[in-house]
């Protein structure tokens, strides 16, 4: 049975969680962690340095302020932990890079299958297609996410930039530049408004033709499953940093 530690227990995706590990029969969500007090079916606690129930995962679904805290428990616990909350800054992401090499550490803007499918064919059009394509991003979110651009949309762009050795200038404002477009702009456009779980698409912009990669999730499930396969992968593993491309071998 893998024991599962869940920080943002009782948010959204928290209970996704919760939900999934149902039909789970190896899986187990022992303790939670969240901010506001609430009931559930196992122990919530408010701060992660309270929690004396043992765990063999750490499943983050909180906020990007929790992360120093949820590392210091899991390095002293020495506990894999996952990562999936966004909107981490540049020294948070150095953090997951140092707690990596003392523990298992997962880290993904997005723990759907088929977004981490998608990343890899982006990439292949992007190698086969060359600079001859204008390449733009657009990612849809419901109007409660509190970052914009998304974090998938930030590591699809990521995962072209790499195609072409770090060539690629993210644009995230047009109506500030009062110039032609250049060729190694992508656009990132975000639009927020009711549930939408998450939509994605990346625009390959040719001489008569247009290209079209797009990912869409229909429900939140998609991201808690995609983190319990990715919890079964990580607590098999030692200390490093993986990702959703290391759970499915792309």
């Amino acid at each position: 049975m893998i024991r599962i530690l869940l920080v943002g227990a009782l948010g959204r995706m928290g209970q996704q969680v919760v939900q999934a590990t149902m039909g789970q029969p190896d899986m187990q969500v022992v303790a939670g962690v969240n901010l506001v007090p609430g009931a559930a079916d196992f122990p919530v606690f408010t701060n992660i340095r309270d929690v004396d129930v043992a765990a063999d995962v750490v499943i983050d679904f909180s906020r990007a302020e929790s992360l120093d805290d949820i590392l210091d428990y899991s390095m002293a616990h020495r506990l894999p932990t996952l990562i999936c909350s966004t909107g981490h800054n540049d020294r948070q992401r150095a953090r997951l890079v140092e707690a990596s090499e003392q523990i298992p550490v997962f880290f993904s803007y997005n723990n759907s299958v088929g977004i981490a499918v998608m990343r890899s064919l982006v990439q292949k059009a992007a190698q086969a297609l060359g600079d001859a394509y204008d390449i733009e991003i657009v990612e849809k979110h419901h109007n409660k996410k509190v970052d914009a651009p998304s974090g998938t949309a930030v590591m699809l762009f990521n995962s072209l930039n790499e195609t072409r050795d770090g060539a690629l200038q993210p644009v995230y404002d047009r109506q500030s530049i009062v110039a032609e477009r250049t060729g190694n702009e992508v656009g990132i456009m975000s639009l927020r408004g009711g549930n939408i779980a998450g939509e994605h698409s990346v625009f390959f912009c040719g001489t008569d033709e247009t290209i079209e990669i797009r990912h869409t999730a229909t429900s939140r499930g998609v991201f808690a499953n995609g983190a319990l396969r990715a919890a079964r992968f990580l607590v098999k593993k030692s200390a490093g940093l993986y990702d959703m491309n290391d759970v499915l071998g792309l």
